[in-house]
């Protein structure tokens, strides 16, 4: 018998489908300009001289909450950078915001990753140094400091920025990137207000161990009292010696495993939502 061929596979209407798109536009436009409207309400219900709306906790877990129910072909990232433009859209009607971004230059890669977090259009400043950027949240010139991630044993006089974070009015409350991009730049967010638990979260605390102590003995103690450290930094700053260990899970001062280190100074300089995998994961 002679081949027949399949019938050629109907032609997609063109018209209908942009229909359908425009339609989907609408609705997603009109569910913004709802949510927009419960968002001015909050804002008119947070106490006046509030320092800042930032709730970077809550926004991790409202990210979790749908990269968890998501499929399709739209990227995880992508959908990351949609929802943190509607955050910052939320932040900028509850009040002016601001950030100052600890950086070599508007183009290196830390000023990049402050712009792709907060958005292009948020007001944002560079600064030289570290202590710069924090003296701008602590005058009111900027509503959070964008600092890079310490990675690095540091031993001089001055110490390193985390060393002097004036604690409790500034604390640590996220991290950069919130999509896991290895390899590439990191930051700490600090701003005027506590962080708030995101759910999966990792606490920044610094401890002032002694002139003698080392990584070793300080690792140790740390996991004699419960702690679990996904990452420790020492610090040679003059005759003392300074740990800032990353903490699994959120810790409040009042945490029983804290008493039980053998040090007289035990800070705890904030928490961050621990970043979720990319698209490659």
């Amino acid at each position: 018998m002679p081949d027949i061929a399949p019938p050629a596979p109907a032609k997609p209407d063109m018209a209908a489908l942009r229909a359908e798109i425009d339609t989907i536009d609408d609705a997603l436009h009109d569910l913004l300009m709802r949510r927009a409207e419960v968002v001015a309400r909050l804002a008119s219900s947070r106490a006046k001289g509030a320092s800042t709306p930032l709730r970077a906790g809550r926004e991790a877990a409202v990210l979790r909450r749908l990269l968890a129910r998501h499929s399709g072909p739209l990227g995880r990232s992508r959908i990351v950078r949609i929802w943190r433009e509607i955050f910052m859209a939320s932040t900028a009607i509850q009040g002016g915001f601001s950030a100052a971004v600890f950086a070599p230059s508007p183009q290196s890669g830390q000023a990049r990753l402050a712009r792709e977090h907060f958005g292009p259009i948020t007001p944002m400043r560079i600064h030289q140094t570290a202590a710069r950027a924090l003296a701008a949240v602590s005058g009111g010139e900027a509503s959070v400091a964008v600092l890079p991630v310490p990675v690095e044993e540091f031993d001089g006089t001055e110490g390193p920025w985390w060393a002097r974070l004036d604690v409790p009015r500034l604390q640590v409350v996220a991290r950069l990137p919130f999509v896991a991009d290895a390899g590439g730049p990191a930051s700490l967010i600090v701003a005027p207000v506590p962080p708030d638990p995101s759910g999966a979260d990792r606490t920044l605390l610094l401890a002032e161990t002694g002139a003698d102590a080392s990584r070793a003995r300080i690792g140790q103690a740390l996991a004699d009292a419960g702690l679990e450290a996904a990452s420790l930094l020492v610090a040679r700053v003059g005759d003392e010696t300074l740990a800032l260990a990353e903490i699994e899970g959120f810790l409040a001062a009042s945490d029983a495993r804290l008493a039980a280190l053998p040090w007289a100074r035990r800070t705890i300089l904030g928490a961050y939502a621990v970043p979720v995998p990319g698209d490659a994961a």
